[in-house]
């Protein structure tokens, strides 16, 4: 199998579940398409973007014509969770783009939680949570979630804390005094 096509359950040695949530986002994928879209992570990728996650973009950009789904078919929730299954082609800055929306507090970590249990996503949330508190241990969102999902050991390392978030420069412009996540 070549690289360009392998899973993130693959790399991280999971299996993968029929999703109901899959099977909701392909529709959407279908109804409201995007240009230049060629698979479902592409589009993942555009929605993420309509909504506010801008730190990652894809080459080429959507459209400015691109509708996203309305919030009612496919909330950010659902959308952070479609972005984290093991499903997915192993595109780690994906990933970014969906830890910018929780980043955001575009989500309530509640359902989140429950999303990413159902769907098979935690091990690939609760690891993002456990690296985005190494930034920001007093984020609402993400403590949340650091201590609500399990924390699983990977095969693989699925990303580095710094992949989460910026430095921030010292009064001198050299260097980082600290560093803090992309909202």
């Amino acid at each position: 199998m070549s690289d360009q096509y392998t899973t993130l359950a693959r790399r991280l040695g999971v299996t993968c579940h029929v999703s109901a949530l899959r099977f909701r986002v392909q529709q959407l994928f279908r109804d409201y398409p995007s240009a230049g879209a060629a698979c479902l992570e592409d589009w993942l990728l555009d929605v993420a973007n309509a909504r506010g996650a801008r730190f990652v973009t894809r080459y080429p950009p959507a459209s400015a014509a691109f509708v996203p789904p309305p919030l009612t078919a496919l909330s950010n929730e659902e959308l952070v969770v479609a972005i984290c299954q093991p499903h997915n082609l192993d595109r780690p800055q994906m990933l970014r783009a969906a830890a910018q929306l929780i980043s955001m507090q575009a989500v309530d970590a509640q359902k989140l939680a429950y999303w990413a249990g159902s769907e098979r996503a935690a091990l690939v949330l609760g690891e993002l949570a456990r690296q985005a508190v190494l930034v920001e241990a007093d984020h609402p969102v993400w403590h949340a979630l650091a201590t609500a999902l399990p924390a699983t050991p990977l095969r693989s390392p699925l990303l580095h804390w710094t992949r989460l978030s910026v430095p921030v420069p010292a009064a001198n412009g050299c260097n980082a005094a600290g560093w803090k996540l992309v909202a």
